[in-house]
């Protein structure tokens, strides 16, 4: 009968990143490994803490399957000499455990791997073998496939693991699984928490396992991990007067850090709160991993939450915690106290110092660059007078914070201590938002700059980057790309789309981005830098309309507008969430709409566009004419314009009616006649109508 299989590997602590990187690779390597010894088996569960890492498979068959199986050998010319058999077929027999009278020979056509021709042929037969002889062999190799960073070796043995390996549980059902790995053999008795239970124990059965280890302190299931936690760490945050911080990372990394989550809580002199909240939680942060409690906004709770791995002596622990703390909030203070020494703007020169390439300038010629394209930029769109002279000033603070100590110290601080100096000096809160905000997005889950000014400063620091380092052949090449060219080229799209900057075309940008590196040596002119930007974008645009609408719905925008696409990244992204709400709700005359973009690209390729007007048709003898030239004329007037979400969705419901009627007519009526003297002007005028209907999306690509 079917039985449960569990692997525990019981090693010294392993690192958080060694954990995460196990539990996630672990379900595949023991399918895969099932899968070869031919051992069916139901789901598969990873289990994790730093001292363990364990799989728990269930409904695993006691016998692997039977196996008898066609397999193709040398060629007849190979196999056989004057009638006789050569080596070759021999060897081949020998391998199937065959006789050599028994292979046959067959015709094949061509494969992958062969030519056309006559192969000889055997037979692979195999009783399966009870599960317990082989699953020794198949939960060694295993262990030995779990990947790590780094690994290591220990004693005189050749096996490598990320950390020694101290214990082995395997069992089916209630048997122990007979297995040697890293110089130890496997058996029943586990481990609880070092701590809380240190005694060693038996596991009667892997579908006791997880049970077993909870009652001696180990939540092995690591999402049952996380949620004890963020309930335990939200209860003490609560009960200190806030909310504890979202930071992933900190949940992450906690997570993987114990067995058992316990939460302290540390306080930290109030004194200390005169920094600003960002870098009191850096610090926290920081090798730390503390939880900072947030009041309201910006405003902190004088205390932390630790995530420890034991319940005994939390007094000792959080006297500990508290003094390290203490120690680093000092440091901040006094990089805090000492920049603000030094006014920002001071430090503007300091830039000239920070080589931003060689063959590019500094940091300062960057700002430099960055303020006069952001200030076209916000002229560009159309904002206020008083609001392009906050682009001008915000972007030549935007970098003085990189040589300040603070940012020295907590380099991901980078723009809110700028923030947090701006706005002690007296700026404008709009100007010290913008030396925090121009770095946004910072990642494909982070929101672009809520503001316009800060909206400017980051596009024209992004354009800079990508103008310049294209230019001087830096483009990105496979996973190699120092300069985060794709991050901020997909930073770009969105904030172009989601603050609704229509009027702006990439590769307008790109150009004038280019102009700004006038006297440096570059090794592509303007054209030829445009052109590779415009495929670069064109490839992440993809990418990022397909996150809106997958990626038929993006394939179908971009091959009715490609060359255009990037003129209007809004209205691409306008008719990619339009198009998907369409397609998810399966209307039914999408199918009618596909049948005839294909019909209509055919006819595309014969006849020129253009759009004749209802004079051109007045004396057909087609009735039909008159309705292919209201129809595509009320096409052409619902696509001319698309630059909104609701504009496209007012053309798509025109759709409906023109993809109806039109598929009727080429049911009914031959629009092809080579006797009908109006043949040419209807041919042109369904052309212009499929160069209407590109215009929204290729409702071939659909499927």
């Amino acid at each position: 009968m079917p039985a449960a299989l569990l692997l525990e590997i019981g090693v010294e602590e392993l690192p958080s990143s060694f954990v995460d990187a196990a539990l996630a690779a672990l379900p595949k390597i023991a399918a895969d490994e099932l899968a070869n010894a031919r051992l069916s088996h139901g789901h598969i569960t990873a289990l994790g803490t730093p001292r363990r890492l364990a799989v728990h498979v269930s409904d695993v068959a006691d016998r692997q399957l039977d196996l008898d199986e066609e397999v193709l050998g040398p060629p007849e010319s190979v196999a056989y000499r004057n009638g006789a058999p050569t080596k070759a077929a021999e060897a081949f027999a020998a391998k199937l455990g065959t006789l050599v009278g028994d292979l046959t020979v067959v015709e094949k056509p061509a494969g992958p791997k062969q030519k056309p021709g006559r192969y000889v042929v055997g037979r692979r037969v195999e009783k399966g073998r009870a599960a317990m002889e082989l699953l020794g062999g198949v939960l060694a190799t295993a262990c030995a496939a779990i990947p790590f960073r780094k690994s290591m070796r220990w004693g005189n043995l050749d096996v490598r693991f990320g950390r020694p390996v101290q214990w082995l549980v395997a069992l089916l059902g209630g048997e122990v699984v007979p297995l040697s790995f890293a110089g130890v053999r496997s058996g029943r008795r586990s481990r609880g928490h070092r701590f809380l239970a240190p005694d060693g124990f038996d596991v009667a059965h892997p579908d006791g396992y997880v049970a077993d280890l909870r009652a001696r302190h180990v939540l092995v299931d690591r999402d049952e991990r996380v949620r004890v936690m963020l309930e335990r760490v939200e209860a003490a945050a609560r009960a200190a007067g806030g909310s504890y911080d979202p930071e992933p990372l900190l949940i992450d990394e906690n997570a993987s850090l114990v067995e058992e989550p316990h939460v302290i809580t540390g306080s930290f002199d109030r004194a200390f709160l005169e920094l600003p909240a960002s870098v009191i939680r850096a610090v926290a942060r920081g090798h730390q991993r503390y939880f900072c409690i947030d009041k309201s906004g910006d405003e902190l709770v004088p205390a932390y939450l630790a995530v420890v791995n034991t319940a005994n002596r939390p007094d000792l622990i959080t006297r500990g915690t508290d003094r390290v703390m203490r120690a680093r909030l000092s440091d901040a203070r006094f990089f805090w106290r000492e920049d603000q020494k030094t006014r920002l703007e001071s430090r503007y020169d300091k830039l000239g110092g920070i080589v931003f390439h060689n063959r590019l300038g500094t940091v300062k010629d960057k700002v430099e660059r960055v303020a006069h394209l952001a200030v076209r930029m916000a002229a560009q769109v159309g904002l206020p007078e008083d609001a392009r002279a906050a682009v001008a000033r915000a972007a030549r603070l935007s970098k003085c914070d990189l040589v300040t100590l603070m940012v020295g110290e907590f380099p991901e601080l980078q723009g809110h201590v700028g923030r947090a100096y701006a706005l002690a000096e007296g700026e404008p809160p709009q100007v010290a938002d913008a030396i925090r905000d121009h770095y946004k997005p910072l990642g494909a889950q982070d929101d672009v700059a809520d503001d316009d000014v800060a909206a400017v400063i980051a596009l024209a620091d992004r354009f800079d980057s990508l103008a310049g380092c294209f230019a001087v052949g830096l483009a990105p090449t496979g996973a190699a790309d120092p300069f985060a060219l794709r991050r901020a080229c997909i930073g770009a799209l969105r904030t172009l789309a989601e603050r609704g900057y229509a009027a702006m075309a990439f590769s307008e940008w790109t150009a004038l981005a280019y102009d700004e590196y006038a006297g440096k040596k570059l090794d592509l002119d303007r054209t030829a830098t445009v052109a590779k930007l415009d495929e670069f974008a064109l490839e992440r645009l993809r990418g990022l309309l397909g996150s809106v609408g997958g990626t038929a719905v993006a394939d179908a925008v971009l091959a009715g507008t490609a060359e255009t696409a990037l003129k209007d990244v809004v209205a691409a992204f306008s008719r990619a969430r339009a198009l998907h709400a369409v397609v998810e709700a399966r209307e039914p005359w999408l199918e009618r709409a596909k049948v005839v973009a294909k019909r209509l690209s055919g006819i595309s390729r014969e006849a020129t566009p253009r759009l004749h007007g209802p004079d051109a048709f007045s004396g057909s003898a087609k009735k039909d004419d008159m309705a292919i030239q209201t129809l595509v004329a009320d096409l052409h007037a619902a696509t001319e314009a698309l630059t909104t979400e609701q504009s496209v969705r007012d053309a798509l419901m025109r759709m409906e009616r023109v993809a109806t009627e039109l598929d009727r007519i080429f049911v009914e009526t031959l629009v092809n006649d080579p006797n009908d003297p109006l043949t040419v002007p209807r041919l042109e005028t369904l052309a212009y109508g499929a160069a209407a209907m590109l215009r929204i999306a290729d409702f071939s690509r659909l499927g």
